[in-house]
């Protein structure tokens, strides 16, 4: 079920109305800790998968185990882990290849350092619910012998809602300069900070990725810049962004419920030091291939 995300402390267009050709819907996912079940959209969940299908396993040669402190792990294939699954009915705004309804995402629960980016290395499925069901499925995913806890999510319920944010680093640069004077003012003055308050750095899927570090947007090789897919965040920490159904008491809806509490009820991934994934696709290539991104 959705959430309801509290309205803006300010109009954002009064200060800066060059901001609004930059404004995109993202969906949040708000992935909380519980019990999904395998039809069902999920963080860290079980999922729909055919018995007959080799569950996917990772044997890159470079992959480890920072958190143990092991060399490189092997040589037999590490299970990947369920990430996120998704159903087209929960998430209206995620185009989903022709023929399907449900896209999951596995990835190797260790640090893999190709392409200098040292994260797991994601996996994406675009599935058809109605092929499923004439298929056995999978009672319980096998378990990884080796994994790093940060990157093994806890089982989490998702609430996607959408929203609208605005850039973070995304933005052409005079445009971020005089949009970061501005919020020193303000933030001085009223406590709210633009980058708080139009921008977002949780789980989701569409809108801008949440950077943490300067942008590494990827092009394909058609030469088209990708689109961002999704964003796999280690922080749901929402500030602004928290649900109304979860705030702990009443006033002007900017407040926030308590950050160690919040960390608890969710995914529990550190991702590095507070990092995330970013998963881009190219739509116009067969195949929609994907590429991600990784900072902390």
């Amino acid at each position: 079920m959705s959430r309801t995300v509290p309205p803006a402390p300010l109009d954002i267009a009064e200060h800066f109305p060059e901001l609004l050709p930059h404004a995109r819907t993202t969906t949040l996912l708000y992935p909380r800790v519980g019990t999904p079940r395998r039809d069902e959209s999920s963080l860290g969940g079980p999922l729909l998968w055919p018995v007959d299908e080799p569950w996917p396993t990772c044997a890159a040669p470079d992959h480890y185990n920072a958190a143990s402190g092991s060399a490189v792990v092997g040589p037999d294939p590490v299970a990947m882990v369920p990430v996120l699954q998704l159903f087209a009915c929960d998430v209206p705004a995620l185009v989903f290849p022709v023929g399907t309804d449900v896209l999951q995402v596995l990835w190797c629960p260790l640090i893999h350092s190709e392409h200098d980016q040292w994260s797991p290395v994601p996996l994406l499925s675009w599935r058809s619910t109605m092929e499923l069901a004439s298929r056995q499925l999978l009672d319980e995913a096998p378990q990884p012998y080796e994994f790093d806890d940060g990157y093994v999510p806890r089982p989490c319920v998702v609430h996607p809602t959408e929203a609208v944010e605005y850039p973070n680093w995304d933005m052409p640069e005079d445009l971020s300069e005089r949009v970061g004077a501005w919020n020193d003012d303000v933030e001085e003055s009223t406590g709210i900070s633009y980058y708080d308050a139009f921008t977002t750095r949780q789980s989701k899927i569409g809108g801008y990725p949440g950077w943490t570090q300067p942008p590494q947007w990827p092009s394909c090789a058609c030469g088209e810049r990708m689109e961002h897919l999704l964003t796999i965040s280690a922080s749901e920490s929402c500030g602004r962004w928290l649900p109304v159904e979860e705030r702990t008491r009443p006033g002007s809806g900017w407040e926030v419920s308590d950050t160690r509490q919040s960390e608890h009820d969710s995914h529990g991934m550190e991702l590095g030091d507070s990092g995330g994934v970013y998963v881009f696709i190219c739509r116009t290539c067969p195949g929609w291939p994907t590429v991600h991104r990784y900072d902390c």
